[in-house]
């Protein structure tokens, strides 16, 4: 059983990180974690802007964000283990550790992801979770909004606008979570289930 967590990459800067990664990084969750791009994704959009490079070539760079703050988040906490493959997934929850999904090499080619900024971690976390028919997806966001349904939440600009697409062909349940819940999120992971 797969529960996919998107950890927004706004949280890079807030005290809670720590007490949320000692939460994601519990064994025996069946979670995956979804790194968002953070400040590196900025940093993408800062090149496109300077330099004129293509949506395509920034789409891969912003993916390769992701992976820079998964790197990150795994480095900060023991437990939490690269995986860039379903097998590298399955592999890592066997062996009692939190996988941190690195999405290029699943992605970069994939037919059905649009090469461009209407896509981000928010899109991806739903593509993956929808590849692993996970029971579950969860955001975890600098702030929850008022409505979580997916449509308006692109409108409002909460998640890109691919989501909503995204979103529908996910058959499990969706969540949306705030940094502040950080501290209870092993409880609710255990409630979820």
């Amino acid at each position: 059983m797969f529960r996919v967590v998107k950890l927004g990459g706004s949280l890079h800067s807030v005290p809670e990180l720590a007490n949320c990664l000692d939460s994601l990084a519990s064994p025996d969750q069946g979670v995956v974690l979804v790194p968002g791009g953070g400040p590196f994704a900025d940093t993408v959009r800062l090149a496109q802007t300077q330099y004129g490079i293509s949506d395509a070539a920034a789409h891969h760079m912003a993916m390769l964000a992701m992976e820079q703050y998964g790197l990150m988040l795994c480095d900060l906490k023991p437990g939490l283990v690269p995986a860039n493959s379903v097998d590298a997934i399955d592999r890592t929850l066997k062996q009692g550790f939190t996988p941190v999904w690195l999405p290029s090499e699943m992605c970069r080619h994939a037919a059905d992801i649009p090469q461009n900024w209407s896509v981000s971690s928010d899109s991806l976390a739903a593509w993956l979770a929808t590849r692993l028919s996970a029971v579950s997806l969860t955001l975890i966001k600098y702030e929850r909004p008022a409505d979580t349904d997916p449509t308006a939440m692109a409108a409002a600009g909460w998640v890109d606008k691919a989501f909503p697409a995204f979103a529908s062909k996910f058959h499990g349940t969706l969540h949306v979570l705030d940094f502040r819940e950080i501290c209870v999120i092993s409880t609710w992971l255990a409630q979820s289930a």
